[in-house]
């Protein structure tokens, strides 16, 4: 296989010589009591299965797993699916599981990213968020927008580490479906605040930007692991309120945190119920698109 082939166009009785991720290592028996090395590796396009047989201790001390690693070996079927049959693997030159901003920006190019455009998305955002036209909350969604840096990392993040969305990308494709299927419910029920609910949509995961981390997985951040993406995206609008002042009063404030914060359901409230017909609509609308999602990428059963 060429050095520039991709999991996803392997076929048994390929010959492996690439760098892959490596996201699983674990040390092995066989029947027989010899060690074996069981890894999985990874590119944008998938993962597969390796093995590696021989000299699996030495094998074993030349990398980790997290590393980006330099793979050789031959493509076989094993109760019906593809796995690589490793003869070397090593860590690959300059990629040190997170050593250095350079290496962590190669090591994302094996995450697995999404298939839509995302300039084509960001259209869409800016689009969506010229659709609101309360002032108080235009002025947020422009601060938020116009912050490039946050934009950034709000084109790159996923939704989540293993279910709906979960490549980089993922947030912001998550969130232009949850807006427009927002606008046309508002379109269907005019006594919804439409300013409020498409607001509450474009920002309702915003805390996924601090949420996560990127070098040869999707790994939590230690923020992300301790408060989750709730009280982030709360942290982050209260940052953004600061600086608008009195452009936002509270009573708009308070109507938009409550939909943000119970967007999985209303048990982020004190009473435990939602207090707005717009935080309901939210709510079933993200439910809605991650659940179709999640359907599409890991089926029925998934």
């Amino acid at each position: 296989m060429p050095t520039d082939a991709t999991i996803s166009s392997l076929r048994a009785g390929d010959q492996v010589e690439g760098v892959f991720a490596c996201v699983r290592k674990d040390r092995r028996r066989t029947r027989t009591g010899s060690p074996y090395l069981a890894l999985e590796l990874r590119d944008r396009t998938g993962s597969v299965p390796a093995r590696a047989f021989r000299d699996a201790d030495v094998l074993s001390g030349r990398f980790e797993r997290g590393d980006l690693v330099r793979v050789t070996g031959r493509v076989e079927r094993f109760r019906d699916e593809l796995v690589v049959e490793v003869v070397d693997v090593r860590r690959a030159d300059g990629a040190v599981n997170g050593s250095s901003e350079a290496e962590t920006l190669v090591a994302e190019a094996f995450l697995p990213v999404a298939y839509r455009d995302m300039e084509e998305l960001d259209g869409f955002l800016e689009h969506l968020a010229r659709e609101v036209f309360d002032p108080g909350y235009r002025a947020l969604l422009e601060s938020l927008l116009g912050d490039e840096e946050f934009r950034a990392e709000f084109r790159r993040a996923p939704c989540s580490r293993a279910g709906h969305h979960a490549y980089l990308g993922g947030l912001i494709e998550h969130t232009v479906a949850v807006a427009t299927l927002a606008r046309e419910l508002c379109d269907l029920h005019r006594r919804l605040n439409s300013d409020l609910l498409l607001t509450a949509a474009i920002v309702h995961d915003i805390g996924r930007v601090r949420e996560f981390s990127y070098r040869v997985e999707i790994e939590l951040t230690p923020a992300g692991r301790l408060l989750g993406h709730l009280v982030l995206g709360q942290q982050l609008l209260a940052d953004r309120f600061a600086v608008l002042g009195d452009v936002l009063d509270e009573e708009r404030r308070l109507a938009l945190l409550h939909c943000v914060l119970c967007h999985h359901g209303p048990s982020a409230a004190p009473a435990g119920r939602f207090a707005s017909a717009e935080a309901l609509a939210l709510y079933r609308l993200n439910a809605l698109d991650a659940g179709v999602k999640g359907v599409l990428e890991h089926g029925l059963d998934g």
